[in-house]
């Protein structure tokens, strides 16, 4: 007997790859677009292959690993870039290139954070 598929509303921050809650196999494709979200080496683990709330909880600290990059790159680049020999032109655009990544981050940790929700919810009804 086919299992009822029902679907959670998903919100602006609900990454495109990742499939409705509660729809045939969307916790598989929340933990293929996590997976892209971590080092390489930490999508083979078996332990945050079989449990996908474990490897959404490492993905938001490295996403927030990374927005602390991009704002220390940010913030230092006027500094820091013209003692390295780098051209003005090349440093305003680098500008814009870390105020561009650091919003694109912020994006995608609360995409995290609502798949890591859904996730949660999912664990705590069984």
């Amino acid at each position: 007997m086919p299992m009822p598929v029902t679907s959670t509303r998903t919100g602006p921050d609900w990454p495109r790859q990742v499939k409705a809650p509660g729809s045939h196999d969307w916790e598989r494709s929340a933990a293929r677009w996590l997976r892209e979200l971590v080092p390489a080496r930490y999508g083979d683990y078996p332990v945050l292959v079989r449990h996908p709330v474990l490897l959404a909880r490492h993905a938001q600290i490295q996403v927030q690993q990374e927005i602390r990059v991009a704002r220390t790159a940010l913030q230092t680049a006027r500094c820091d870039l013209p003692r390295l020999g780098v051209p003005e032109s090349v440093i305003e655009h680098s500008i814009k290139l870390y105020a561009a990544e650091l919003l694109h981050l912020q994006h995608i940790a609360r995409s995290v954070r609502a798949v890591t929700g859904a996730l949660q919810g999912r664990a705590g009804s069984r």
